[in-house]
């Protein structure tokens, strides 16, 4: 698999079929628009040949080769993160605004900030875009009529925003914060501090599990999560599962549907006009190797090594049905990251999304603990200074436009913060 617009590619990766090291890899190189070639190996001969391991089972896989020789076995995402030199510590003891993840929301507010001479920085913990990094092509974006990769997408806002003077910090994850003085202070998986007079939390979700057993055994393996872009290219004339009815899941169906044999699209409910927009359902309907299967859902996972098929049941029926297939990819929506909000006293709702602005009066009355006599501003969480934006925040549009426009926003209430407290 070589990069579609013929870049030289900054790396060679080969691996087994079915490596989860390699599928994270690959994960990461495609949402971070990175140019790569990429080279199966079916044999322990292929294994010898061309990676230079002893069989397909050597842990030296997957292997790495870069264009300056440099050869890396086994490689962890931090490694290739050096070598690619985005790998950065952070260049000032404190900032004007701290922004976690670098989503949509997280890179608008980049942008927004630095532009505007706040000390910007951005830790990010995987890969710039988000989930939305994962989109084959986002169309119904403002100002991209022919639609736009959302992986180019997000490599163009993180120009913008390091053109501006933002920094940011990729394989850098937050386990927690604090306020101390009227700082805010988060505390990240490496033992770095960011330390800055605000903060915005855009976060984002993670992927919804099926909590099916074997799930975590398939991993990679032919589970996959999100729309899956970087494994297209590889499912060509197979039976390719997509679970899921939002627009994530429709993009995904129809970007596999130029691969694969079938795309089967599987949903609970009774169509897909109720969850997903009109052009992609039309689409859809037009496509001659997409199936939808509405009112069933997965049930179970069989295979040995990796996933060979899988148990549909159909819940008006009560039929069930086995389906071989290496391939599914599972996009049911997603749960916040926020785990790190109850030790610091920010509100969630009971599911977990970041409680902001108005949502925060009860009666107009301020939440509990809110020391301040001004209302919180909108977008500000339960903690003066604290911000949230895009899907982590309690009773946000889930589109990739709405989370740009509270990036923007929430930098707006940020430079309110910092002149009024």
């Amino acid at each position: 698999m070589a990069d579609v617009n013929n870049e030289p590619p900054a790396l060679h990766l080969l691996s087994p079929a079915a490596c989860l090291s390699a599928y994270t890899i690959r994960d990461f190189l495609h949402r971070s628009d990175v140019p790569f070639d990429y080279l199966e190996l079916h044999s322990d001969e292929q294994a010898r040949q061309y990676a230079g391991v002893d069989n397909l089972k050597d842990r030296r896989l997957p292997v790495c080769i870069f264009p300056d020789g440099t050869r890396m076995e086994n490689p962890t995402l931090r490694q290739i993160t050096e070598k690619l030199g985005w790998f950065h510590d952070p260049s000032r003891s404190e900032y004007d605004l701290a922004i976690y993840g670098a989503g949509p929301a997280g890179l608008s507010s980049a942008v927004y900030g630095a532009s505007e001479g706040l000390r910007t920085v951005v830790v990010e913990r995987f890969a710039v875009g988000g989930q939305a990094g994962s989109s084959s092509r986002i169309e119904n974006y403002l100002g991209f009529p022919k639609g736009i990769c959302g992986a180019e997408l997000a490599e163009m806002a993180r120009e913008q925003a390091t053109r501006f003077g933002a920094e940011i910090l990729l394989g850098r994850e937050g386990i927690r914060g604090e306020f101390v003085a009227g700082k805010r202070v988060g505390h990240l998986a490496d033992g770095t501090k960011i330390i800055a007079r605000a903060a915005i939390c855009a976060t984002g979700v993670g992927y919804r599990r099926l909590g099916l057993p074997n799930e975590e055994k398939f991993l990679g393996k032919g589970i996959y999560y999100g729309a899956g872009s970087s494994e297209a290219s590889l499912c060509g004339n197979e039976h390719v599962i997509v679970v899921g009815g939002g627009n994530s899941a429709g993009q995904a169906a129809m970007h596999f549907c130029r691969y694969a044999r079938t795309v089967s699209i599987v949903i609970r409910g009774e169509s897909l006009k109720y969850t997903l927009s009109k052009y992609l359902v039309d689409r859809i309907n037009a496509a001659q190797n997409i199936e939808v299967l509405t009112q069933t859902e997965v049930t179970d996972l069989q295979g040995n090594d990796v996933l060979e098929a899988i148990t549909l049941r159909n819940n008006k029926t009560g039929e069930e049905r086995a389906v071989k297939t290496r391939w599914v990819f599972i996009c049911i929506g997603g749960v916040p990251n926020t785990e790190w909000a109850s030790e610091v006293g920010v509100k969630r709702d009971e599911a977990g999304y970041l409680v902001t602005g108005p949502d925060l009066l009860h009666n107009g009355v301020h939440p509990e603990n809110w020391p301040l006599e001004r209302e919180p501003f909108y977008l500000e969480t339960s903690v003066p200074g604290v911000f949230a934006a895009g899907d982590v925040r309690h009773g946000s549009v889930k589109r990739c436009a709405s989370a740009v426009g509270e990036g923007a926003m929430a930098v707006t209430f940020v430079h309110r913060y910092l002149t009024q407290g």
